[in-house]
């Protein structure tokens, strides 16, 4: 998709679509009152009518309008002016770009440098706008023998506020297109099949970054080498499979070799089955999206190159398939984590913080700033969030708070559970130093009590997707989340 500043009156911008705001009760905004005197009252006919009354995301079009250079015009709801809040702003354009979409128009042009968002400026509308945009354009093909169509928008231009810098709006384009991408990007790595997105296909992904982008430097250990370290905790996980699991890490350098890292960690299970803790039939294909966190970490770091952020980012993966073979670890199994603590694996199917921590406790080698994993890694914080926020637990507030604001921000939401000392007691174990669950009750929270035993001396978030990763049913498929929450926190740090 491209993306360009175009000034200069609506009703003269020659395009094959237009689009302009009308608010509640037919209120026109200064682009379509601008239209509908050059179109002969083209939309007063419309609202007037009660055929568009401005309620929030609606749109009608019109086609050919008298007066007007633009093959069609866009009608899009804005609600009620005094409420446009991101949230709202973001349906606006969605919608838009929908409704644009289905009428096959090659190039579009928001007219909208009117709009005044309550909690943003207009260079984050600039930058959302081609986020959203480029959201719109993702299609899974891949694995489909007939390839469904592209959509036909190949570029979008827009309208800059008055007294808007041309420079800072451009890079805000540049910024939201390369956040789209790296969410689609992350969808992709998602919606693949297993057969497909193995680990090994997880390490190629992440060297050919390295081959792409001067600033990353890509290293794939291989399970001899995991087993030197001692990462037996890791090695547990994939001893059931054929697929030989890897430990990816890549290094984007943006500042001086001597600056302290932001360091994430992405669990990468590429199948789920259970291991011998064997899951339900019903819905097993979902667990192809276990390794979505891995997902995010590699598509985030692919942003912070083409974004070129001015600091230091680790990105590491911990890619594993989880299976019941023949040397599968058993239920009761006690293993011995690259920090020396000793696990009594319970269940098997509790996988994945046996390869985050050892992850984690190779990514201390790197003196992190602050260290975030990021996993799809409980089903109880499906149950207490269902898709729409990710769970956030951390031993540092400032971190968390950080996290929290990029959340709002970003629109990808986050909310914190605790993280108190009186749960620990539930992973406590009769036979090893932790076991790999608690009970029933808190699993979100002592799952991530597991992991805080291995990030003590670190400044440590989870961030627990297992809700947010992906969608059921209809709509089923990967979101790319967290990957806008990711890159607008690292956007915000220094070297």
């Amino acid at each position: 998709m491209r993306y360009s500043i175009k000034a200069g009156s609506p009703e003269k911008i020659s395009a094959d679509c237009v689009i302009v705001v009308v608010w509640a009760k037919g209120v026109l905004s200064p682009e379509a009152s601008a239209i509908d005197a050059a179109g002969k009252k083209c939309i007063s006919w419309i609202t007037h009518a009660g055929d568009l009354t401005g309620k929030l995301g609606e749109t009608q079009v019109i086609h050919h309008p008298d007066g007007v250079q633009a093959k069609r015009v866009l009608l899009v709801g804005g609600g009620e002016k005094k409420k446009l809040t991101a949230k709202n702003t973001v349906k606006i354009l969605k919608n838009s770009l929908e409704a644009a979409t289905k009428l096959s128009a090659a190039n579009l042009h928001f007219a909208i440098g009117s709009l005044e968002v309550s909690d943003r400026d207009g260079l984050w509308l600039a930058a959302r706008l081609a986020q959203e945009a480029e959201d719109l354009t993702y299609r899974y093909n891949t694995t489909k023998s007939k390839k469904g169509e592209t959509p036909a928008t190949r570029s979008v231009s827009l309208a800059p506020a008055t007294g808007a810098r041309r420079l800072s709006v451009e890079s805000s384009l540049k910024q939201g297109q390369c956040i789209g991408r790296a969410i689609n990007r992350a969808k992709q790595l998602g919606n693949l099949p297993g057969n497909i997105c193995t680990p090994s296909f997880l390490a190629k992904e992440a060297k050919e970054l390295g081959e792409k982008h001067g600033s990353i430097t890509t290293r794939v250990l291989n399970e001899k080498q995991m087993a030197r370290l001692g990462m037996n905790s890791l090695l547990s996980v994939s001893a059931g499979s054929v697929q030989e699991a890897k430990l990816i890490v890549m290094q984007h350098k943006g500042a001086k070799a001597d600056s302290k890292p932001y360091v994430l960690v992405g669990k990468g299970i590429t199948f789920d089955t259970g291991g011998i803790s064997l899951k339900p039939g019903a819905a097993m294909d979902e667990m192809k999206f276990d390794m979505c966190g891995a997902a995010s970490v590699i598509a985030t770091m692919a942003c912070v190159a083409e974004l070129k952020l001015a600091i230091n980012v680790v990105g590491i993966v911990a890619a594993a398939e989880n299976m019941p073979g023949s040397k599968a670890t058993k239920p009761g199994d006690i293993v011995t984590s690259m920090a020396g603590k000793t696990i009594e694996i319970l269940n098997t199917d509790a996988e994945g913080r046996l390869v985050l921590c050892d992850a984690l406790s190779y990514a201390e080698r790197f003196k992190p700033r602050n260290l975030i994993d990021i996993a799809t890694l409980t089903g109880a914080a499906v149950a207490t969030f269902g898709n729409f926020a990710t769970a956030l637990l951390s031993n540092n507030d400032n971190l968390a708070k950080s996290l929290l604001d990029c959340s709002e921000q970003s629109l990808d939401l986050a909310w914190q559970l605790p993280l108190w000392d009186e749960y620990q007691s539930l992973i406590n174990s009769n036979f090893a130093d932790i076991a790999n669950i608690g009970g029933p009750r808190a699993g979100t929270i002592t799952a991530a009590c597991f992991l805080s035993r291995f990030t003590e001396k670190q400044k440590w978030a989870h961030l627990d997707i297992a809700g947010s990763a992906w969608n059921s049913g209809t709509q089923k498929g990967a979101t790319g989340r967290p990957v806008g929450l990711l890159v607008e926190f690292l956007r915000r740090q220094k070297a």
